[in-house]
């Protein structure tokens, strides 16, 4: 049977404080415990199934698989819209583990709950997101290269990240080689140690997530991308309509709209900041001089030639939002990909 109690969880590094509500709204308990899992365990153990009610955060995943397995129903709320919290005179933790209650008491929706990915998923992402970090430092190193040997009146000849290396050895000025050889070693190491993900991520494509197969089919869109796609939104059935992903993912703007004023704004940048990155990238490499025709090229080059303050910046928003929505069809319908499906429809309609 599930208990009429309400508790709020405001997570730290080192300890949670935590707040038990009645179902009238009185104050039961209030305690702090250490942020492990047997600690977790052993509060929550003892506790009739209750709904708690915690912020996202770095161990809001596996605290809230911890509490799930207990029985517990748990609601992750998004920091970003909780401003009752984080904007307050009187901010403290025991304060924020009681206003996290008090909301999820009164209405959850006011958290605006967010859904964990699970384990599997959570770790095979962790493999992109670690080429990531090695490919930004990668591009770092090679940017200090090229600027140190262009200090001293020499310059590198151009060449792909992959290849640099084997560039520097070759032109490094003899003045130079005791500050960048180890450089050059490290970066040789890093690219070795990206094209060890690279095969990571097509044998996660292929073996485990064949769904990025059709999602490949669009230009722009590479083995990366796509799989960064599949995990992060996780189910295909997660939106019941596709033009949700833009909002999902922040690439939609931002309102305040009051009265007659309906101002333009920014995108919100809510969801997942990696995620929507990528898809920027994609989206200039089909703006871009090499991108092939199709109807998302179009529009986006149709919406940069308006002309206009930031009106490239805006095209690449905006196909990068229209991508998004388009490879969630292509996922949740299992169809192939066709670059010019709304030609393709009229079409078929006329005839």
């Amino acid at each position: 049977m599930k208990s009429s109690i309400t508790i709020g969880m405001d997570m730290g590094d080192q300890k949670h404080n935590i707040c038990q509500l009645s179902e009238a709204g009185e104050v039961i308990e209030t305690a702090a415990i250490a942020n492990t899992a047997p600690a977790i365990k052993d509060y929550f153990e003892g506790i009739k199934p209750s709904l708690v009610a915690l912020e996202a955060g770095t161990h809001s995943g596996w605290v809230s698989r911890v509490l799930e397995e207990l029985g517990h129903e748990v609601v992750v709320g998004n920091p970003r819209k909780l401003r009752a919290i984080w904007d307050s005179d009187e901010k403290d933790d025991e304060r924020d583990a009681e206003m996290l209650a008090r909301i999820a008491r009164f209405d959850r929706k006011l958290l605006y709950p967010i859904a964990h990915r699970g384990a599997k998923v959570h770790a095979d992402l962790a493999v992109i997101k670690a080429r990531d970090m090695l490919v930004k430092s990668r591009s770092m190193m090679i940017a200090h290269c090229r600027g140190s040997v262009k200090s001293l009146g020499h310059r590198l000849t151009s060449c792909s990240a992959d290849c640099f290396h084997k560039q520097l050895a070759e032109e490094l000025p003899e003045e130079l080689k005791s500050a960048l050889e180890p450089m050059m070693k490290s970066i040789e190491e890093l690219t070795k140690r990206i094209r060890h993900y690279d095969r990571q991520i097509t044998k996660l494509s292929v073996e485990v997530y064949p769904e990025t197969r059709k999602l490949r089919a669009v230009s722009g869109v590479g083995p990366i991308t796509a799989l960064a796609y599949v995990l992060t939104l996780e189910e295909s059935t997660r939106f019941t309509k596709s033009r949700a992903v833009g909002a999902y993912l922040g690439l939609v703007p931002r309102r305040d709209k009051s009265g007659q004023t309906d101002k333009q704004l920014p995108i919100t940048k809510a969801g997942d900041s990696y995620l929507r990155r990528l898809l920027a990238g994609g989206a200039q490499y089909i703006l871009g001089p090499f991108g092939p025709d199709c109807e998302l090229r179009r529009f986006g080059l149709k919406l940069a030639a308006r002309g206009g303050k930031n009106a490239k910046r805006r095209a690449v928003v905006a196909v990068a939002r229209k991508l998004a929505v388009l490879l969630h069809k292509l996922w949740a319908a299992d169809v192939a990909y066709d670059p010019f499906y709304s030609q393709s429809l009229k079409k078929k309609k006329a005839a």
